[in-house]
């Protein structure tokens, strides 16, 4: 166990690139030994991911074109949080935005940091016991197709690389703990 002191020191940070969505810099860091490197970072804004659960239990997930790993893949609805809405009302919005259900309930279910070794963004997951239809078709720019999927066979689509989304990993196997 650390004694929660900072250990490494930083010399200073370059900011490369800078938009709403990213903010890419370089950092000059010395480690305890003296050993000096320069490190990347990434600081994105923080995502709302729902894990919708009905009653059987089955997950709501989307289907969707990943360009940047040249795959589809399925995933839980979500996306960023604006710079002043509330995390939980977000992650209802985009649940409505890309799926057409509306969430009958948020509840926070787990945060954390997907690759906190290089990236800072914080994900955060809610949980929605059950939704209703509002919209018959999903945004087209959002996902090529909606589905309730059994909890048992989402876990089974991780197993086969139809699920990579570290989000909806983390979501799938949250509720599996979860008491019916």
């Amino acid at each position: 166990m650390g004694t929660g002191e900072t250990r490494w020191t930083i010399h200073g940070e370059r900011v490369v690139d800078e938009n709403r969505h990213i903010r890419l810099s370089t950092v000059d860091v010395e480690l305890p030994d003296g050993v000096r490197f320069t490190q990347y970072v990434a600081r994105m804004p923080r995502c709302a991911m729902t894990l919708v659960l009905d009653d059987q239990p089955r997950v709501l997930l989307m289907f969707r074109h990943r360009f940047i790993v040249e795959r589809w893949v399925w995933e839980l609805p979500g996306g960023y949080v604006d710079h002043a809405e509330d995390v939980a009302t977000a992650a209802a919005r985009e649940v409505e935005e890309e799926t057409g259900w509306r969430p009958r309930s948020m509840e926070h279910l787990v945060t954390f940091q997907p690759s906190i070794g290089s990236l800072d963004q914080p994900q955060e997951i809610y949980l929605a016991r059950g939704a209703d239809r509002v919209a018959t078709v999903p945004d087209v720019n959002e996902a090529e197709d909606v589905r309730w999927v059994p909890l048992t066979e989402a876990v089974a689509m991780i197993d086969s690389g139809a699920i990579l989304g570290a989000a909806t990993v983390v979501g799938i196997y949250r509720a599996l703990t979860l008491a019916p």
